[in-house]
């Protein structure tokens, strides 16, 4: 298969994925072409450079372990208007402050967050396994034996991170809100 070929099905596949596409899938779907994943990988990257130096209203960008069209978020209320949106479903200040907890301690249990939180986070972790973000990953071997939470891809994706290690340390955050105070 050419290149321009490889280009027009790379595009197809990520512009009719319902989520982020691993490059391993679309290998195992051009085996037989000859595509490999480094061929598919430059491919990528050639289209990430193509789409986002345009000025589309599409970018294609690297998100938990796959690839993705995205529409530029100044578009967004555009988007919104179009397709009837009336508002986000927001993420309270207790589930971001849980979800930050989860995320940099991981795996963390129910108890840790609330000792964290110095509150009851039971409904807040609720919410957030109802809406996917984070998961029961096993159980600590302690007495009582509490659930361990982690992240999911859902979290890396609806946060753009390609893995949970790209988050900020909390430490550079405090430090750059301490500079910008100055």
């Amino acid at each position: 298969m050419d290149r321009d070929s490889a280009t027009s099905l790379v595009e197809a596949i990520l512009l009719t994925a319902r989520g982020p596409v691993h490059v391993e899938a679309i290998a195992e779907s051009a085996a037989d072409e000859g595509l490999d994943v480094d061929a598919i990988t430059s491919v990528l990257h050639d289209l990430q450079l193509e789409w986002d130096s345009s000025r589309r209203g599409v970018r294609l960008e690297s998100v938990a372990g796959g690839w993705r069209f995205v529409t530029p978020p100044q578009l967004d209320p555009y988007l919104r208007a179009y397709h009837g949106i009336a508002a986000r479903q927001r993420l309270s200040q207790a589930a971001l402050e849980v979800l930050a907890i989860v995320a940099h301690r991981q795996p963390v249990t129910l108890p840790e967050v609330n000792f964290i939180r110095a509150t009851n986070s039971t409904g807040v972790v609720r919410t957030l396994l109802d809406r996917e973000l984070i998961r029961v990953s096993g159980r600590k071997k302690v007495v009582g034996k509490p659930f361990l939470y982690r992240t999911t891809s859902k979290f890396l994706v609806h946060f753009g991170l390609e893995r949970a290690e790209d988050l900020p340390d909390p430490e550079e955050l405090i430090a750059d809100e301490a500079v910008s105070a100055e």
